[in-house]
């Protein structure tokens, strides 16, 4: 009847101790008993099993470049952008596609099977593109990789910015990408925003925009991709990712901007472990953090995902591919540290994630793609404070990646002398 059962499951939602049958690539049954008729039977022993985690905002192409040429010795945005400019007519081909396969392995461990990675398009080598076209294809079996056309240097700022942008997505990128608050002038930055939607709607494709990565509370590029994408009828196909300008803007204006977001339902993806880190440089104190309202767009209706941004490249010298550790640190930021508040911080992780990249089939529910992630914790809100094993990854009803509990042996008196780490020892209300 089933090719699998995992039995003995808590799901994302709470229910607790189901056994979820999967036949071929899709799940077909969700019953606290399953019948014993399978060919294969995985016991999660009242384990979380959730749905894979996503990564909307990432940058592949600069991932483990940590230390190339140089270390960002400011730990500024932009130091980490000058750096990047001088690595990138060093970067090869080879060299590229091997940095990011290591990611992708690291990333199944991780349960992180579906990314989407922006492209620097600012070199007209393109290499970059020819790279990561190639890593999606070998990694599709396990990995859905999604590409932006991405302007690191400015659509217009760039001096082939936009001969390079437009013969990119002829290579076959799949989403439209920008970042206006790099631009010259305010201005280039609004115009880049009508223009790239402009392309977007005329190609059919989705739009993610570095939108106003600054402290700066004057930079507004937000509301004119928002008007731009109202104007072209892209309502639910645009991301807006970062937008730490929004920390720093009067309480009045904003009271305008979330509700125009939330008419032209921008997809919202902050990047708390980058955002944290590079923002707030030039202030003394009190020292800005920089991370947008997520509260605030949240309860306004909007979808909100995280990104982890980047992996020990020029920018950031930390990361695992671990989805769990954004979520834990966007918990502490912007101060979620309820029951129902950490439910939100997983499900931005999520089916948020799963929605703003528009995947098909996600999720667990009867008919979804039997891609599942067994976790070493109890149920979502001990998943987000431990940051637990996967003990098992499973793509299309196949499991591709185990990894074993985290059990402590202890010799202290008489007292238990094992521990699992992820044990629930916290109470449930």
């Amino acid at each position: 009847m089933f090719d699998l059962i995992i039995r003995n499951a808590n799901l994302p939602d709470g229910r607790q101790g189901f056994d979820i049958g999967i036949s071929g690539c899709k799940i077909t049954a969700i019953e606290k008993t399953l019948p014993a008729a399978s060919g294969e039977e995985l016991d999660a022993t009242g384990r979380l099993v959730s749905p894979p985690f996503c990564d909307p905002h990432f940058h592949m192409d600069a991932t483990l470049s940590l230390g190339m040429p140089r270390m960002n010795v400011s730990g500024t945005l932009l130091e980490g952008i000058a750096l990047w400019g001088e690595l990138r007519p060093l970067l090869t081909k080879e060299a590229l596609v091997d940095r990011a396969l290591r990611y992708c392995d690291m990333a199944v461990s991780q349960g992180l099977l579906y990314i989407r990675s922006h492209v620097d398009t600012s070199d007209p080598r393109l290499v970059t593109a020819e790279a990561l076209i190639e890593v999606r294809e070998r990694v599709a079996p396990y990995i859905t990789l999604q590409l932006v056309a991405f302007p690191q240097d400015g659509y217009y700022r760039a001096p082939e910015g936009v001969a390079s942008l437009e013969r990119a997505l002829d290579m076959g990128i799949d989403i439209v990408g920008g970042i206006p608050h790099f631009e010259r002038t305010m201005e280039d930055g609004a115009r880049s925003m009508e223009a790239l939607c402009r392309i977007a709607a005329e190609r059919g494709l989705p739009v993610d925009i570095h939108c106003d990565e600054t402290d700066d509370p004057m930079s507004r590029h937000i509301e004119s991709l928002a008007a731009q994408t109202i104007r072209f009828g892209l309502q639910g196909r645009v991301a807006g990712s970062h937008l730490t300008s929004m920390h720093s803007m009067d309480n009045y204006y904003v009271s305008k901007l979330i509700p125009l977001m939330a008419e032209a339902e921008i997809n919202v993806i902050p990047n708390p472990l980058i955002n944290i880190m590079l923002q707030g440089r030039h202030d003394t104190y009190p020292k800005r953090r920089g991370m947008t309202r997520v509260r605030e767009l949240m309860a306004a209706g909007l979808n909100v995902s995280f990104g982890q941004d980047c992996t020990m490249d020029p920018w950031y010298s930390m990361g695992s591919a671990d989805m769990l550790e954004v979520g834990h640190m966007a918990i502490h930021v912007a101060q979620m540290g309820g029951i129902e508040d950490k439910k939100k911080i997983f499900d931005a992780l999520t089916i948020n994630s799963a929605k703003t990249m528009g995947l098909e089939g996600y999720g667990l529910d009867i008919g979804c793609n039997a891609d599942l992630v067994v976790l070493q914790a109890a149920d979502v809100i001990e998943a987000l404070r431990l940051k637990p094993t996967r003990l098992a990854v499973l793509k299309a009803g196949k499991v591709i990646s185990r990894t074993a509990p985290r059990i402590s042996q202890l010799f202290l008196d008489e007292r238990p002398q094992q521990i699992d780490i992820g044990a629930d020892y916290v109470p449930r209300v």
